[in-house]
């Protein structure tokens, strides 16, 4: 079967070469430039998507400046009714009749700006549509202040806070949904707005005076509405000029600049001179004619601000569709010319690549696995097996990278072969030196133990005998680091057994002797227990260890408690803690040390040694051990002894430090 694929797959690669370079694959791959074409494409798709944006968003900008001017043209409508209903509350009736043609004006407008959103609605961005839309409900509230007006009944300040916030909703629609394409056809929108702003001030500050020179005076408050509006003007105009070029600026200064404005600025002086409440001697025809010029003004340089913005968003518009076409012109090239490449080259290169791809799979799924486990399974005393590297398949190739690539494969599979074989040394030695140290230094520390202890029975100084104690726990501990050494490297121990069984609360002291700060551990409810003999030095020592990890991860002055209690057939002890407690992964990932289901004792960090060596004990014991929250703060440790170890107490005596 092997025969007949190699037969084949040297059928389809021996073919004459027919450009230079055919019999490489770095040769068919600079061919088919499968990458740079996707690459050049994926450029070119952004290119497209990004001139698409430009287009849509020209197109928006240019719909959205000519609603802006609809709305515009309405906001001029109002303010010039607002102006003369405010004159005629203000006792000017010779404003009746122009206020009777405003109204049907400023409903012609408003009728406009409506059949505008019907139709180019579907070219605005959805905020500025809905924005508007929302603005003609302070319009509707003009019909109830209409009557009023006509009934006599109306409020000067009211009516004009009516108008004033019709045209606030308008003015602020206008902003809603503001295109942020081009740089230049961005700042002109904001221009035009800042504009409108300025220009609304100016409106609201005709309308407002053209009432106090109807009146002849100032009331209550309403100079302050004086200037709060001019205040408003003068800094709508200041961000306008920021943001537009000579041109404009020179068109806004020939409005400020004409004789009716230079008047203007002549009533506002004496306006300013009346903050006292006396009378204010200024013709309210004269200073509404000369008023609605600026106004007027206004507006034309805002209509010229405008036709500035949808000349530009135009021309970006047209721009981006000639640069999209040829984005995508040039995209179908060059898409077309990789499709040929890569129909041409396909069938010399896959199969080769595909066999090798088979090799690899195989080295990496079976071969390299199966070698590993059974060098690491191997007896160490017994010669290596063979790595069945004969029985490998001899890949064919028509290129020499094929060759050489299916030569690095088997390189770096018999690397991983040796590697893996040295890790297995190392791990046994390392292993084997863990088991010897322990070994000597427990021999040691029992030799030392039992001199301290004949040194502690000849002392009669009670100073001396009190440093021979500690010097007898800092021994106790050592033992114990070398009991710990011994278990990782999975050695037994030798016995410290005792016949028959012994107290569960003279194991929890023994535990607790083997521990550095063990004035801070306290018994406090441990119900007497008998555990057997040849369990206890390593109950002792897990215990000691829970213990110690309690201390080491808790305030200094904080007590560390040992619970003991009968369940069922079973006998638990917790070790509680009130420390800083642990975040949910890292007890998951501990409690799995515990059970012996977590990660690899080479992989763990050092200062988690400790869950493995209870892990281990645990193991030996067949106990359960497992880490849960403290109510409050901290850790709680429970170890729960099988029946097997324990012995059923003839008293019910409980044990309480």
């Amino acid at each position: 079967m092997t025969g007949n694929v190699l037969t084949t797959l040297r059928s389809t690669v021996r073919r004459p070469a027919a450009l230079p370079g055919w019999s490489s694959i770095r040769g068919r791959m600079a061919i088919v430039l499968a990458v740079p074409t996707c690459l050049l494409l994926a450029l070119i798709g952004l290119g497209v998507a990004d001139r698409a944006a430009d287009w849509s968003t020209a197109r928006g900008t240019e719909a959205h400046v000519g609603v802006l001017l609809r709305a515009q043209g309405l906001v001029r409508e109002v303010q010039r009714e607002r102006g003369l209903t405010n004159g005629l509350l203000g006792g000017e009736d010779g404003y009746r009749d122009d206020v009777v043609a405003q109204r049907g004006r400023t409903d012609e407008a408003r009728d406009a700006l409506r059949a505008a959103l019907d139709e180019e609605g579907g070219a605005l961005p959805d905020a500025a549509v809905s924005a508007l839309r929302a603005a003609d409900v302070p319009l509707g509230a003009l019909t109830a202040t209409r009557e009023d007006v006509d009934a006599g009944t109306a409020d000067r300040a009211a009516t004009l806070r009516t108008y004033t916030k019709a045209v606030t909703a308008l003015v602020d629609a206008e902003s809603a949904g503001a295109p942020d394409g081009d740089r230049r056809i961005a700042q002109g929108v904001q221009a035009l707005q800042a504009l409108a702003r300025a220009t609304e001030a100016v409106a609201l500050e005709r309308g407002s005076l053209n009432g106090v020179f109807a009146a002849g005076r100032f009331r209550s408050g309403e100079y302050l509405d004086f200037t709060e509006v001019r205040a408003t003007r003068v800094a709508a105009l200041g961000q306008f000029r920021q943001l537009v070029g000579e041109h404009e600026e020179s068109a806004l200064d020939d409005a400020f600049a004409t004789a009716a404005a230079r008047r203007v600025a002549g009533y506002e002086a004496r306006a300013e001179r009346g903050a006292d409440g006396s009378a204010l001697a200024v013709a309210p025809a004269r200073w509404w004619a000369d008023m609605t010029i600026l106004v007027d003004d206004l507006h034309a340089v805002q209509r010229d601000v405008g036709d500035d913005v949808r000349a530009r968003a135009a021309d970006a518009g047209s721009a981006a569709t000639r640069q999209l076409g040829g984005f995508l012109a040039l995209g179908a090239l060059i898409l077309g010319v990789a499709v040929a490449l890569a129909v041409f080259s396909a069938r010399s290169i896959t199969r080769p690549l595909g066999a090798l791809a088979d090799e690899a799979d195989a080295v990496a799924g079976r071969r390299l696995p199966e070698a590993v486990r059974r060098i690491q399974e191997a007896d160490p005393d017994l010669p290596p097996a063979e790595d069945g590297a004969a029985e490998r398949t001899r890949l064919p190739g028509g290129a020499r990278e094929i060759s050489r690539l299916a030569a690095a494969l088997r390189n770096v599979e018999d690397t991983a072969v040796g590697l893996a074989a040295q890790q297995a040394v190392l791990r046994r030695t390392s292993t084997e030196s863990l088991a010897s140290l322990g070994r000597r230094n427990q021999s040691l520390l029992n030799r030392q133990l039992g001199l301290i202890t004949t040194l502690e029975s000849q002392e009669l100084d009670p100073d001396a005998l009190a440093e021979l104690f500690e010097l007898d726990h800092l021994a106790t501990r050592m033992r114990r680091n070398a009991e710990s050494l011994l278990v990782l490297a999975g050695e037994e121990s030798p016995a410290r057994s005792w016949k028959g069984t012994v107290a569960v609360a003279d194991v929890v002291r023994s535990a607790v002797s083997e521990v550095e700060q063990y004035r801070r551990v306290a018994a406090v409810d441990i119900q007497q227990c008998g555990v057997r003999g040849h369990c206890v030095a390593e109950l002792s020592h897990l215990l000691a260890e829970l213990v110690e990890n309690a201390l080491m991860f808790s305030p200094p002055k904080q007590p560390v408690e040992v619970y003991g209690w009968r369940d069922g057939a079973e006998y638990c002890l917790a070790v509680v803690d009130r420390g800083i407690g642990m975040t949910p992964e890292r007890m998951a990932e501990s409690n799995r040390v515990l059970s012996g289901k977590g990660e690899s004792l080479h992989a763990a960090p050092t200062r988690f040694l400790g869950h493995h060596v209870v892990g281990a004990l645990a193991a030996r014991l067949g106990a359960q051990v497992e880490l849960r929250p403290t109510q409050g703060t901290g850790v709680t440790a429970y170890v729960a002894l099988p029946a097997t170890l324990i012995q059923e107490s003839t008293s019910t005596a409980v044990v309480r430090g």
